[in-house]
Formats: C-alpha cells, sequence, structure tokens
C-alpha cells in the first residue's frame, strides 16, 4: 500500500491551506495518541493548524448522562497516551465526567485468566503505557500487569521511556555478548522469539530487531507452524 503523500514534497515549509478529507480522518485516527508535533510532522502541517483542527474536530457541547459502550471503550484506547482534558474533548464530555469514569475503572478487579484479544491488546499498548495506566485498562491488579508482561518477555519503547523521564537516557539493555549471539543464531530459525527471550533473559522485541540486523530467517517449517497457531488463535482453538 503507497504512504499518502501529505504534502511532503514541499521545501518551504510545513503545508498550508485546505486539508484533504484523507488528511482529516488521518488526523482523527491520531489525535490524543501521539503528541502535537508528532501527527505535524507526519502531515507535514504546522503545529498551530494541528491544534486548530482539534477545535474544529471536537467542538460540540459536551455530552452529560450515561456512558455507552463505545465511550467505555474510547477512554481505555485514549487513558495514558494523552491527558484528561484532551480526553475530554475527544469524547466530548466533561473533565470531570471522564475523572469520575477512570477513577470507577480503578475499583474494576478481574482475577481471571487472560484471554486472547486481552493479551493481543496488552502487547499492543504496553510500551508506550505506564503499568498503572495498564491496570485500568485492562481491570488488573499492578502486581498482574508486571507479571504477565514478565510473561511475555516485552519492554517499553525507548522513545516512551525517554519521554516519561524528561529526556533523559533511558536505562539501555546490556550489550549482546558472543555467547548469546550463537545462542540467538541457532535458535532463531526453529524456536519461537518468546522461547528465545526466556532463555536470553531479553525482551522478544530486542530478540527480534537482533535477529533482524544479523540477517537471521525462521526455517519454511517453523513459518508454517505459525502460521497454524495463528489460525488457531483467530479462532479461538487451542492447539
Amino acid at each position: 500500500m503507497q504512504k499518502p503523500n501529505w504534502g511532503n514534497e514541499r521545501s518551504s515549509g510545513p503545508r498550508r491551506g485546505r486539508w484533504s478529507a484523507e488528511e482529516v480522518a488521518r488526523f482523527k485516527e491520531l489525535y490524543g495518541l501521539r503528541d502535537d508535533a508528532a501527527i505535524a510532522r507526519e502531515l507535514n502541517r504546522s503545529v498551530p493548524s494541528i491544534r486548530n483542527m482539534a477545535k474544529s474536530v471536537f467542538d460540540s457541547e459536551p455530552r452529560s448522562g450515561p456512558w455507552t459502550d463505545h465511550e467505555r471503550s474510547e477512554l481505555k484506547r485514549y487513558l495514558g497516551a494523552t491527558d484528561v482534558e484532551t480526553i475530554a474533548t475527544i469524547l466530548g464530555r466533561k473533565k470531570n465526567d471522564v475523572q469520575a469514569r477512570i477513577a470507577e475503572l480503578a475499583r474494576v478487579q478481574n482475577s481471571g485468566a487472560w484471554d486472547q484479544e486481552e493479551i493481543n491488546d496488552f502487547k499492543r499498548l504496553y510500551g508506550t503505557r505506564t503499568d498503572e495506566d495498564l491496570a485500568l485498562i485492562f481491570g488488573r491488579k499492578l502486581e498482574d500487569v508486571r507479571g504477565k508482561a514478565e510473561t511475555l518477555c516485552i519492554a517499553k519503547d525507548k522513545a516512551f521511556l525517554r519521554k516519561k523521564s524528561g529526556g533523559r537516557r533511558s536505562t539501555k539493555m546490556p550489550r549482546w555478548q558472543e555467547d548469546e549471539l550463537t545462542i540467538l543464531k541457532e535458535l532463531y530459525p526453529t524456536h519461537s522469539n518468546l522461547e528465545i527471550a526466556k532463555q536470553l533473559s531479553r525482551s522478544v522485541k530486542s530478540v527480534v530487531s537482533k535477529a533482524h540486523n544479523l540477517g537471521l530467517k525462521k526455517d519454511p517449517s517453523r513459518l508454517r507452524e505459525m502460521g497454524r497457531q495463528n489460525v488457531s488463535l483467530r479462532y479461538g482453538r487451542q492447539e
């Protein structure tokens, strides 16, 4: 699929003028999940233009009354990615209404097994949310969130850690040693990335990144097995 051209071929600064329908649609996808500067870079617009578009798109009288399932789902989507005021703007709710709903989330405690949909969402969100926000989103205890991350061998995104630390350099993973590289080269073709990550005490993302840098590939038999596993997970079957 060809990447949309937001006017990147110009050389005299951010794009100006009327927004296309495609730009507005992409803006709605990104707003609240990325900061204004990042959205401005992708759409080749100025930061003030992004903020003016937000006012235009979300300018409505705040709603009141019971929350719909869609609103609750959207709250969890944005929780931890942006501030409460922005969430309120996007959802068309008053700020104190959003804060009250977040407080209600804190009272929800799910101690049951994680289903596959939850695990998929957890892996998608983990890198860019605090553990505390994830506990609210999934209705889990903080120790359950940390335990699940450890089981899945996933880690926070480096950019997220830098942002949370005020721009200071985040803690780096130890440099790969020769014996680790030997194990990675031996196991990568035929073992799952999760199995390798657990054996090397590294994150899955670290394993995948290093394998890519080394040009390692999965064996065809392993790829076929992964395909069967993905189909099983999609239809809720266990092999």
